[in-house]
């Protein structure tokens, strides 16, 4: 399959480092990256999850640092915080440490942007959490796009928050827990606002491959964008770890899981693999594929500039 240089805007980690472990460090970050880079990753954004503030922060001016002085600015531009703004609901939390979600303020959102040289490109909200509106309208204002998931959202919830200026959905599909209502539900809701653009992963585990055509069908390529949610385990054999403070188990078919929790721990996939198996479904056109795996990414980026 060709690569025209795929753009994963929500990457956790890889091959053995975690971007949100208490033991990062610039080396190690910088590793991992020009490792993940020679994968077929032209461009992406090191993903920060919930935890406490002043952690966020410290990692994330770690990362930008090492990326100026390291000249990767190209492939780098900024940093994703999915949380700590989120619901702690059972399900909708996930992987994330309901212990450290908070709810968002002038003080702690600005203390996450001015932590990374202004280069914040996305923060995920819930779009049911207090003060929801607040805060997109906010980091709006700062240049940040906002991205709903990992709540339990209505529709007036995200339709509140597109309206606020929210602009994607966090891997939609994923982020809520395994029963929800067949009718109102957080995927429905995100599927029905068509100004929210839905960033899916398409590992082959956190959606199945039918549901993966009904989201990109109802949203159309131009609303779509590709995930990996990769995490510190990418590359490694089948096994029991410890990852973004979870126990998880890695499948030998690549399904990362969570047996306490009874859910997914990000992905053990680069884009590249996400790309190949969303190729592998047989719906899409080459320039489809690059189109929701490069362009509409790169357009969101380039229309965050100051």
């Amino acid at each position: 399959m060709i690569n025209p240089g795929w753009i994963d805007l929500q990457v956790n980690g890889h091959n053995g480092v975690d971007y949100s472990e208490e033991g990062l460090t610039a080396d190690k970050f910088i590793k991992s990256a020009e490792e993940l880079i020679a994968t077929g990753t032209e461009i992406f954004l090191p993903t920060i999850i919930t935890g406490p503030i002043g952690k966020l922060c410290r990692h994330a001016a770690l990362i930008m640092d090492a990326v100026e002085k390291h000249g990767l600015q190209k492939h780098i531009p900024g940093i994703h915080f999915e949380g700590p703004f989120i619901s702690p609901a059972p399900g909708a939390v996930g992987a994330h440490d309901p212990d450290c979600v908070c709810v968002p303020n002038e003080e702690n959102m600005t203390r996450l942007l001015e932590s990374a040289q202004g280069k914040i490109k996305i923060i995920t909200i819930g779009a049911d959490v207090e003060n929801a509106a607040f805060a997109v309208d906010f980091l709006k204002k700062h240049h940040v796009a906002v991205s709903v998931g990992h709540h339990m959202a209505t529709y007036d919830d995200v339709r509140n928050a597109a309206d606020a200026g929210a602009r994607l959905l966090t891997h939609l599909g994923n982020g809520c827990p395994n029963q929800i209502g067949r009718h109102h539900n957080p995927i429905f809701s995100g599927l029905a606002e068509e100004r929210l653009t839905a960033m899916i992963i398409s590992d082959g585990h956190h959606l199945p491959g039918e549901l993966v055509k009904i989201i990109i069908r109802t949203k159309g390529v131009d609303k779509t964008i590709i995930t990996s949610d990769a995490s510190s385990l990418t590359g490694f054999p089948p096994g029991e770890y410890s990852t973004l403070g979870n126990r998880a188990v890695l499948y030998p078919n690549g399904k990362l899981f969570n047996p306490d929790k009874q859910c997914l721990v990000g992905s053990a996939s680069t884009i590249s693999d996400c790309m190949k198996f969303l190729a592998s479904l047989d719906f899409l056109s080459m320039d489809e594929l690059t189109r929701v795996g490069r362009l509409n990414a790169l357009e969101l980026l380039n229309s965050l500039e100051a």
